[in-house]
């Protein structure tokens, strides 16, 4: 596999009614209204501030037409050398996103206030942590600071091959995005069939559990029972299914 692109969504927070369901019966709110996802939106625009100055990680705003991977690459660069995992930087964005848009209904009696939720295209905020990883190498998860907060996460298996490579002790020559030769192409091959869903999965769940997402993580398990799903490589060349990160639709090599 190449460069894998996967998407991330809490399944049962897809449609107005759902999210009505979400913060009358799992946060006790008498009236669902937009000012609650604001200030859900706001603390977590809050924690992440205070991640990167607590963390010494800095905060980089990209601007119209920049290349993310360019601004990024001497951030990663500079982790890479610690060899160790870490944040190496968090990029912001204003950038259009389907979220839940509220439209007040008029004419409910006693004059109370009454909100129905659709989705909609908004220019809002996203972050884009970028990771570099001891397994996967370069990578980031891109959030959306909006209801209901869609994820994306980007990882190379070529950069994951490489590693497991180096730690069995395989010789090769790499390339920026591959491999030249090797000495052993088929401990090489088995290498590289061996990336699939577990590990995959395991960089998803490593990284949720670093970031400054708790509360999404808390917002998903009341939803759901479980946590969020991370759907859809554009890259892969078998369909994967696993607990949480499953396809959403067909893939490609």
């Amino acid at each position: 596999m190449d460069r894998i692109y996967l998407n991330g969504y809490v399944p049962v927070l897809q449609v107005g009614g759902q999210v009505v369901n979400f913060m009358k019966k799992h946060l006790g709110k008498n009236i669902p209204s937009p000012a609650i996802l604001e200030k859900i939106g706001s603390r977590f625009r809050a924690n992440v501030t205070a991640f990167t100055e607590q963390g010494g990680i800095p905060l980089v705003r990209f601007a119209r037409g920049d290349r993310k991977l360019d601004v990024m690459r001497k951030h990663l660069a500079r982790q890479e050398k610690t060899g160790r995992s870490g944040v190496a930087a968090v990029g912001v964005a204003q950038e259009f996103q389907n979220v839940f848009a509220a439209n007040r209904r008029e004419g409910n009696a006693g004059g109370v206030p009454f909100y129905s939720f659709t989705k909609a295209d908004r220019r809002v905020t996203c972050f884009y942590f970028y990771l570099w990883d001891e397994d996967f190498g370069p990578g980031f998860i891109k959030i959306c600071s909006y209801f209901p907060y869609p994820i994306k996460v980007w990882i190379n298996g070529h950069e994951w091959a490489k590693r497991q490579a180096a730690k069995a002790g395989v010789v090769f020559t790499a390339l920026s995005n591959g491999f030249q030769s090797c000495e052993d192409p088929g401990a090489l091959q088995e290498i590289c069939d061996r990336l699939g869903p577990t590990q995959i999965e395991a960089f998803f769940d490593r990284w949720m559990n670093q970031l400054p997402v708790r509360w999404m993580s808390m917002t998903a398990r009341s939803a759901t029972g479980g946590s969020c799903r991370c759907v859809r490589s554009k890259r892969l060349a078998r369909s994967c299914s696993m607990p949480r990160v499953m396809p959403a639709g067909s893939s490609t090599r």
